[in-house]
């Protein structure tokens, strides 16, 4: 058993995230299997690509309900691109796909103007002090890939906002889950910082 795992539904990015996780001296896992996710200290929930094909894929591996678990049980859970976007109830890329409503709002598509999808390097700006942003400076510029945005009906879940033609909650989070818009494991130093804070918030010790 890994200190921390990442959740494998087929997504591309997984083993960038491992490897930068790897990279800063942590024990970590891919597993699709529910033993190995539930028994982790920490939690990643990365991932590209489109949300409903995302949502089939975990209910075909039984990880919906885990990943409820997970939340329900208090357990530290970070979400990245994709994996902030399901968390929301649902998405309209695609038409309509209801995600895993453990955040009440929906996913909209960025509008027209700028060019979309959003690729590239973009100032994030914190709305409220949190740990995962803690040694950071106020308006970094974080790795951003993606053609939709969350928006949570709670505002006060809204941990840093980024402005791309609108905007949008770039990092949203309760408790002891996290979930950002941008890609940490390509945003250079500071995005490994981001994963830094959130293991250290966890209580994991580097190997």
């Amino acid at each position: 058993m890994s200190d921390i795992a990442i959740i494998d539904y087929g997504a591309g990015n997984l083993r960038s995230v491992n490897n930068a996780i790897v990279r800063l001296g942590y024990q970590v896992e891919i597993s699709n299997q529910a033993e190995d996710i539930l028994q982790a200290k920490a939690v990643v929930f990365p991932g590209v690509g489109a949300a409903g094909d995302t949502m089939a894929t975990l209910k075909n591996l039984g990880l919906v309900q885990v990943i409820h678990r997970l939340v329900t049980e208090g357990r530290p859970l970070l979400g990245i691109c994709i994996g902030l976007q399901v968390l929301y109830s649902g998405t309209e890329e695609g038409g309509w796909y209801d995600c895993l409503d453990i955040i009440k709002g929906k996913v909209k598509k960025l509008p027209a103007g700028p060019k979309v999808p959003h690729m590239g390097w973009n100032q994030v700006k914190t709305k409220k002090a949190h740990f995962l942003f803690e040694g950071i400076p106020d308006g970094s510029n974080f790795y951003f890939v993606h053609s939709y945005y969350g928006e949570p009906e709670d505002k006060t879940l809204v941990l840093a906002e980024t402005e791309y033609g609108i905007t949008f909650a770039s990092a949203v989070g309760r408790g002891n889950l996290a979930a950002v818009q941008f890609h940490p494991e390509r945003s250079g130093d500071l995005g490994l910082q981001v994963y830094d804070n959130f293991f250290n918030f966890a209580g994991i010790k580097k190997k």
